[in-house]
């Protein structure tokens, strides 16, 4: 019962030792974009009734720092042991596809969540937001960095070289991430562009844990709660069902 823990130890190490470049670098990036945008669109981006541009922002931002980084961790964990050959050594041992599965997921989710934290501290001087329902937005940040760490797993297993992974990264994950309401409300879209970012999954999860802060939102939270989870349990099948079958690992 000793792997488990190791794996999970070892992947969550892996990226704490270069915190610096794993935590601090993406909280001073969604400051970056917290002052720019305020800046430069809090006079033209409407945001909900009561609620400043600039409060508007902080969870979007902390929400697309998390889903990034949830990405991130698992993705890269595995296609760098891919292509260093070090794949082996997790494979070797006597660990059971869920527990592998298990280890890169919720490393990655410990990553997605400090960064999540590290963006609230880093922005709270500056604007401080209220917390209308906390147990809504810890849910929404907990399946949605799941999600994001299972389709990490998925990418790091199908990509053979960093720049697949790298690919995939930005003609997926990063539109669907600009493209779901960071910056805005999709109220303020032209009807057309409201129907298509229904279905856009990401949106569900900006939306959804903006709604634990503000008690507002695009979409109902049981709603758009039920469409990440089903998105999450999808992704989290496939991951299991390539990490048993060893698909692009076992050669």
């Amino acid at each position: 019962m000793s792997g488990f823990p190791t794996l999970l130890y070892k992947e969550v190490l892996r990226f704490w030792k270069v915190g610096f470049q794993t935590v601090a670098a993406p909280v001073l990036s969604a400051l970056l974009y917290l002052v720019v945008f305020a800046h430069a669109l809090a006079s033209h981006v409407q945001a909900f009734p009561g609620v400043s541009y600039m409060e508007f922002l902080v969870p979007g931002l902390a929400m697309m720092s998390m889903l990034q980084n949830a990405f991130a961790n698992s993705s890269s964990s595995l296609i760098q042991s891919k292509v260093t050959g070090n794949i082996v050594f997790i494979l070797l041992p006597p660990l059971a596809p869920g527990e592998i599965f298990l280890a890169y997921l919720l490393a990655a989710m410990v990553r997605a969540l400090t960064v999540g934290m590290g963006v609230f501290a880093a922005t709270i001087w500056l604007v401080p937001i209220p917390v209308a329902h906390p147990l809504w937005a810890l849910a929404f940040a907990l399946v949605g960095s799941g999600l994001l760490a299972a389709l990490g797993i998925v990418a790091g297993i199908w990509s053979d070289k960093f720049d697949q992974l790298a690919a995939f990264q930005n003609f997926i994950v990063v539109p669907l991430t600009f493209l779901s309401g960071v910056f805005y409300s999709i109220q303020s879209l032209p009807p057309f562009w409201q129907t298509m970012s229904h279905f856009n999954p990401f949106f569900y999860m900006i939306d959804g844990f903006r709604y634990g802060f503000f008690g507002l939102s695009d979409a109902p939270p049981v709603q758009s709660l039920a469409i990440v989870a089903a998105f999450a349990l999808v992704l989290a099948s496939a991951a299991l069902v390539l990490l048993a079958r060893g698909y692009k690992l076992r050669y």
